[in-house]
């Protein structure tokens, strides 16, 4: 089972295994096949290094300077963290629900009219740990608890994308490519937040710099450069503001040799260096995932799409990543003070401290969502208000986490929050065979409408 689970759990090995079932299923040469897989892996790996240089590097400095610089407190939205505690009690429950999620994920993709197949195995994994909390509190076990998880995990994988793909076909241009990542309703919220400036605002890609400012046109430069006058800012503050450059080297975790400015533009540099290896690695999955699926698409789930991580939609709209990022940020900060004026007027709510990395990666995501919707202005204002939206729903999603025994931990992305507020009371109400039959209602639903209702005649 922990060999199933492994490889259910890693992205790379997970699309891997599709893109070389998807040549298979479409009669490839072998040299076709082994090629196709391979950089399908490889371009995943590539990914995930640079998703993993940037939020074990600089995104995670970044975030405890940050906190450290304006003496900070409060709760940080963070999935890996709660995952792991859940994963203490409940491991091999999980490992039963992924199992049976994906299997009713390629069943509602085939059988309703949400063909979307979810490849995003450590999210997959993450909701897999949430819903088996939830539900043991339900009172379900064993059987019951796992077919019930696994029946709403496939649910939750067709109705995240299904949410995002009208915005996902204008970012990308076409309709083979799903978006796989459970932020989806806060994308969603964006691009609708986008829609209010349609044709009122130019895209965040075709803003004009002067000439002596061109090289800003360079994605790698653009947010090289930004993130080092945030790093410098924010580092200044933490040693020469507030630890009046007693010891202006303390900070960094015994880097005695390492002066602050050298740290600052050396992390800002960084991150700009983790952003490139993420969208080398979207280009290559891209370029060989697309095509593979098609065989999946035409043989076992008509219409097939594949749904990927956040990542795929940066190299589409660099600007609007930037841009996402810091004002998705710039919100989740003005969502601290907001629930600290709650806690302090009326009544008592966790604070929520805007995380750098549900930040960088949603709120960049979000960007790219409403720029394509409403342009610049689309952008800025979509992006900020999905930073309130990320800031609000962990603090509202807190006192189910702490009734299920997880105090001070909360996940960080919308669909999770959404799905805990929304599952987690309902399972304190309804229990044993009633929550269980609630799960498989819910299940249903998509296929019974595909069922009885008429479709749409093409054109």
């Amino acid at each position: 089972m922990s060999f199933i689970i492994n490889i259910l759990s890693t992205p790379a090995i997970l699309v891997g295994l599709i893109s070389l079932f998807g040549l298979i299923l479409q009669k490839k040469p072998v040299e076709d096949v082994v090629k196709g897989t391979v950089k399908t892996i490889v371009g995943f790996l590539v990914l995930t290094a640079g998703s993993s240089f940037l939020q074990t590097g600089s995104l995670n400095d970044f975030g405890v300077i940050f906190n450290y610089a304006f003496n900070m407190q409060g709760v940080v939205p963070n999935n890996e963290a709660i995952v792991s505690l859940g994963l203490a009690d409940f491991a091999s429950d999980t490992a039963y629900i992924m199992c049976i999620g994906m299997i009713a994920n390629i069943v509602l993709a085939r059988f309703s009219r949400l063909h979307y197949i979810f490849l995003t195995g450590h999210h997959t994994l993450y909701m897999s740990a949430m819903l088996a909390i939830i539900l043991n509190v339900g009172n379900l076990t064993g059987p019951m608890l796992w077919i019930s998880g696994g029946l709403i995990l496939g649910l939750i994988m067709v109705i995240s994308p299904a949410l995002c793909q009208p915005t996902m076909e204008k970012i990308t241009g076409t309709d083979e490519l799903g978006f796989g990542h459970f932020g989806g309703f806060g994308y969603w919220f964006s691009a609708q937040i986008g829609k209010l400036f349609k044709d009122k605002s130019k895209s965040t890609e075709d803003v004009n710099f002067p000439q002596r400012i061109s090289f800003l046109r360079d994605t790698t430069v653009a947010i090289g450069l930004t993130m080092t006058i945030f790093f410098v800012v924010v580092t200044f503050v933490a040693v020469v503001v507030r630890d009046g450059m007693s010891d202006p080297t303390a900070f960094f975790k015994g880097e005695t040799q390492t002066h602050w400015i050298v740290w600052a533009i050396t992390k800002g540099l960084s991150f700009a260096g983790g952003v490139y290896i993420i969208l080398s690695g979207v280009r290559l999955i891209i370029g060989e995932i697309v095509p593979a699926f098609r065989g999946i698409a035409e043989k076992i789930v008509p219409n097939a799409k594949p749904a990927i991580d956040c990542p795929v939609v940066f190299p589409y709209a660099p600007n609007a990543v930037l841009m996402g990022f810091l004002v998705s940020f710039l919100g989740g900060i003005v969502g601290l003070f907001v629930l600290g004026g709650i806690n302090k007027a009326l009544i008592p709510v966790a604070l929520i401290l805007p995380g750098v990395i549900p930040h960088f990666f949603c709120g960049a995501t979000a960007g790219v969502f409403a720029n394509a919707e409403g342009g610049l202005k689309g952008c800025l204002v979509g992006s900020f208000l999905h930073g309130l939206l990320i800031t609000f729903l962990p603090a509202i999603c807190m006192p189910v986490m702490g009734s299920l025994n997880f105090a001070n931990c909360t996940f960080s992305d919308a669909d999770f929050s959404i799905t805990g507020i929304i599952l987690g009371n309902i399972a304190q109400f309804v229990k044993g065979g009633g929550l269980f039959a609630v799960c498989v209602v819910l299940f249903l639903l998509p296929i019974i409408y595909n069922v009885i209702m008429p479709k749409k005649k093409e054109a």
